[in-house]
């Protein structure tokens, strides 16, 4: 990723599927079932904020037990 896209403060769905290591495609389809970091159309694009990536990446983290007990 470059240092223009790191410092933005909006993602489009290839710049989260870099991030979390899936396709541009399973992130549309976690879009369409409601598991994905809330997004916004702008024109034919979906951008995501930065800051709410790394709110729902928290809320992941969070939820998951298995990975709770791991580090405990």
């Amino acid at each position: 990723m470059s240092d223009t896209i790191a410092d933005s403060p909006l993602m489009n769905t290839k710049d989260l599927a870099r991030l979390l290591q899936k396709s541009p495609a399973a992130i549309r389809q976690m879009r369409y079932r409601g598991d994905a970091p809330r997004g916004f159309r702008r024109g034919r694009d979906t951008l995501y904020r930065r800051a709410e990536v790394e709110r729902w990446l928290r809320a992941q983290e969070a939820g998951d037990r298995l990975g709770q007990r791991a580090a405990a």
